[in-house]
């Protein structure tokens, strides 16, 4: 698959596959993910169980752009929204409220939901076309590193765990997104990653 002009075609029969609760492995601005459909708890269930992962570890999402989190999930407050029009598309993963037609479950039972608009069209085609925003949770074996290549993704996963790999070659790797979360006027680290904090820190704090 192109990265750049991906298979329209593949992208709709890959949306089928997630608005009917499955699995589809697809790449990333950094890393290969796993998506499926966060507001069905069914397909929730499958994610973990595949990964093997524990029921109290988040999974957050990524969406098309900016106005599908607004409506799917949360308008962003105003210095959110500060920080998506200078990082995303990018790997910088905000923390918000999480709406209740999201499943507690994918939350570990936090009332916070990670999102991020990535820098991929791969991936935010496939948000786009599925409608919906989806789970991004790295696509690997709890435990086991996650990866940039697809051909990796391929032997970890049998064709029963994941229903589509979308292959558009190695990802550009490195570290996952930053994760932070907004408090008052002030924002704070969760997890470092791709974007150096200091970087969004300067971005909060800036006068506009």
């Amino acid at each position: 698959m192109d990265a750049e002009r991906p298979s329209h075609d593949v992208l709709l029969d890959a949306a089928d596959i997630i608005r009917s609760g499955g699995i589809v492995a697809m790449p990333t601005e950094t890393l290969y993910g796993l998506a499926a459909d966060p507001f069905s708890p069914a397909a929730i269930a499958r994610l973990f169980a595949v990964k093997g992962r524990a029921a109290e570890r988040a999974i957050a999402l990524v969406a098309a752009d900016v106005v599908q989190i607004n409506e799917l999930v949360q308008p962003l407050l105003p210095l959110e929204q500060r920080l998506a029009n200078a990082f995303w598309p990018g790997p910088l993963t905000l923390l918000v409220e999480r709406p209740s037609s999201i499943p507690a479950e994918l939350t570990g039972g936090s009332d916070r939901v990670g999102v991020r608009v990535p820098a991929h069209e791969v991936t935010r085609t496939l948000c786009r076309v599925s409608r919906r925003v989806l789970t991004a949770t790295s696509a690997n074996l709890t435990g086991e590193p996650a990866t940039a290549d697809p051909e990796v993704v391929a032997r970890v996963f049998a064709s029963s765990d994941v229903d589509l790999l979308l292959d558009a070659g190695r990802t550009p790797g490195g570290p996952p997104s930053t994760i932070v979360e907004v408090f008052r006027q002030s924002v704070r680290l969760i997890r470092s990653g791709a974007i150096d904090f200091t970087e969004v820190q300067a971005c909060a704090n800036a006068r506009l």
